[in-house]
């Protein structure tokens, strides 16, 4: 049983491309792995629904990290949060902070997408050796990875969409059919894109949490 109280959350800085992004990273205590959060365009490290999904990480026992992949002057311009390369370089760098630092340097790293952060951390997932464990990905746009990238994917990962979003479930289903990892399609019923009716984000939670929990914990060997 892990109790938020017990929950170290420090704010942190991370380099990467002569800018300096920040996070908020938060290690329960005895942490079963970390999950690196990369936002959709538009969001930030601030996102209601992604702190939701983080703190229902940390209770089931998992380090979260939330980190903005973008500076606040560069949010302000709208290409930036569809460079899909350029997210996914920031997402490497806070990846090699986040294995450097003390608190998680033996932890097992997953990475949890939204809308194109989920590209982000498709392909950060294939430039790494195959060493990120999982990949959850939250109404995410997957097959902004590209088929290349999609098909070279050897984490477990787990697309999670809204049941009422119709067009996102298309795009997919087409990344999932290009995949050729363990995978899974989720579709959580009477939800749109932002999951904001009642108890559909809650489900993305429990979702994520069990899969990280299958491929992140301590039953799982990792090189």
């Amino acid at each position: 049983m892990h109790s938020r109280a017990r929950t170290q959350e420090t704010l942190v800085h991370v380099a990467a491309d002569g800018v300096e992004l920040e996070g908020a990273l938060a290690i329960p205590e005895a942490a079963l792995g970390a999950v690196l959060f990369a936002h959709g365009s538009g969001s930030s490290r601030h996102s209601p629904r992604n702190n939701y999904v983080a703190e229902a990480l940390q209770k089931a026992g998992l380090a979260t990290l939330l980190i903005d992949l973008l500076s606040q002057s560069e949010d302000l311009v709208y290409a930036a949060r569809f460079d899909i390369p350029l997210l996914t370089r920031r997402l490497l760098a806070a990846t090699r902070w986040l294995r450097e630092h003390p608190g998680s340097t033996q932890l097992a790293i997953g990475y949890f997408g939204a809308s194109t952060g989920a590209a982000a951390a498709l392909q950060a997932a294939t430039a790494q050796d195959n060493r990120i464990a999982a990949v959850v990905s939250r109404g995410g746009r997957p097959d902004l990875a590209g088929p290349d990238t999609l098909r070279e994917v050897r984490a477990p990962t787990l697309l999670i969409v809204g049941g009422r979003d119709e067009e996102v479930i298309s795009l997919n289903r087409r990344a999932y059919a290009l995949m050729d990892c363990e995978r899974a399609l989720e579709m959580v019923p009477g939800a749109t894109h932002l999951f904001e009716e009642p108890g559909t984000l809650a489900q993305v939670a429990a979702l994520a949490a069990q899969w990280f929990g299958r491929y992140l914990g301590p039953a799982c060997s990792h090189s």
